[in-house]
């Protein structure tokens, strides 16, 4: 299951799960809420911390984080005060005009992300959407390659994009996401988008191969698009490796890097960003996209472009969003970067993940593979393919985890996570039982 599904099945079953006021708005779900994500597992209704309670006063540890989203946790009184002090003053203003916290929080971005003098931060609202403005920037730069369309007789720019990669469902992000099964009602998608195999060198370096001149040849590369660790397909890291490689291959052909640090970025993987992590590469982007945690569960995304030159391809009139960098939003991700770096939590997801996977490895549920994943962004292997009925188990002990892969957990909490979190999570993760029924 990708991120942004919620398992499946009647709503008869969820409510054999579920209390009395749950059931009652689970039935009301169904009969307002289009069917896209399937019947909800409970209904919410508050939290705190890194717990969550249900409507009917159940209480669980969020070992998922809104799917990587709740830096902060839950009511953390930095963030509500921020985002409370701004809407008293202004929640919407429209980009005809700025505020002082959408600057600052731009600059604090440039500043975290060690990009280089004459970066600029381009706001969106969520991942997909600061995928597209990153794609739409490869597409603006592909056009000033002196080997590519629109110049006479030339074939179009194509942007490369990684075999189980996600970077979000709007056409343009869908265009670039993998999974057949979610792609294929709705195509035709963007063209001159290809897919290249994951930890491949030998496969970028023949797709870049395939430019030139003739009936065979294709159009330049103008971009690479790409996660450090590939979330939705079961938090797969990129080989380091394989990660200079690709920069490589990039600078030799006058292509662009994009990283989609949607899921990785803001502290989750033990660095600001996941590309600043010594054992990925150290590669510098052109482009990184983020969302999810940088507003600690305020709606918001955007782009970092790395330098002037890249940072010009955008022009006035060329990209837009009317909510973008509204100042509730960048207030919201103002109060979460200080605060994560106040509290030292960056350091805190290296520690408490590095906790996490020993712990799991240690725990001797013969259910369990492999542990994989880097800071606060990690997946448990199964043995078998009952990733859905564990998540389900899990839950109905208090903890929340997701099914990310038939034979998969993810586990993203929030990272402000204590260790006696992490070893109360371990404590019902290793009692799941080993003969679930398969997905």
């Amino acid at each position: 299951m990708d991120g942004g599904a919620a398992a499946g099945g009647d709503v008869r079953e969820a409510i054999e799960v579920t209390g009395e006021r749950g059931a009652e708005w689970l039935g009301s779900y169904r009969d307002v809420h289009m069917n896209v994500f399937g019947t909800p597992l409970r209904v919410m209704d508050h939290g705190e911390g890194v717990h969550l309670w249900d409507v009917d006063g159940n209480e669980y540890l969020d070992f998922l984080a809104g799917i990587a989203v709740n830096s902060l946790g839950y009511a953390h009184p930095a963030w509500v005060k921020a985002v409370a002090d701004q809407a008293a003053k202004a929640a919407h203003v429209s980009n005809y005009f700025a505020t002082p916290v959408q600057i600052e929080l731009a600059a604090k971005l440039v500043e975290i992300a060690g990009a280089p003098e004459g970066s600029h931060v381009y706001f969106g609202n969520s991942g997909a959407e600061a995928n597209e403005a990153a794609l739409k920037l490869a597409k603006l730069y592909g056009r000033t390659l002196d080997n590519a369309a629109p110049h006479f007789g030339e074939k179009p720019a194509r942007i490369l994009a990684l075999t189980h990669g996600f970077h979000g469902r709007t056409m343009g992000a869908l265009s670039a996401t993998w999974k057949p099964a979610i792609r294929r009602p709705f195509q035709p998608l963007v063209p001159d988008i290809e897919f290249v195999e994951a930890g491949s060198l030998c496969a970028m370096h023949d797709a870049f191969a395939r430019t030139g001149q003739g009936p065979y040849g294709k159009g330049p590369v103008a971009a690479v698009i790409m996660e450090l660790v590939q979330g939705e397909a079961g938090v797969l890291p990129m080989d380091a490796d394989y990660v200079k490689g690709v920069r490589k291959l990039c600078d030799d052909n006058h292509a662009l890097l994009i990283i989609d640090e949607v899921q990785t970025g803001i502290g989750r993987t033990g660095s600001w960003f996941a590309f600043q992590r010594e054992d990925l590469g150290g590669v510098t982007p052109d482009v990184v996209s983020f969302a999810k945690g940088v507003a600690g569960g305020f709606p918001m995304g955007g782009i970092i472009a790395f330098g002037q030159e890249t940072s010009d391809l955008f022009t006035p009139g060329s990209h837009g969003s009317t909510f973008a960098g509204n100042p509730l939003g960048a207030a919201a991700g103002l109060a979460t970067i200080r605060t994560i770096e106040s509290e030292g939590l960056v350091d805190n997801a290296e520690e408490r993940g590095e906790q996490l996977r020993a712990a799991l490895r240690e725990c001797g549920n013969p259910l369990f593979r492999e542990v994989r994943g880097r800071g606060l962004l990690n997946a448990i292997v199964l043995a078998h393919p009952c990733a859905h009925a564990a998540a389900d188990w899990a839950l109905e002990h208090g903890l929340i985890v997701n099914a990310v892969a038939p034979g998969a957990l993810r586990l993203a909490p929030p990272l402000i996570v204590t260790a006696d979190d992490i070893d109360a999570a371990v404590a019902i993760l290793s009692r799941i039982p080993a003969d679930l029924p398969d997905d």
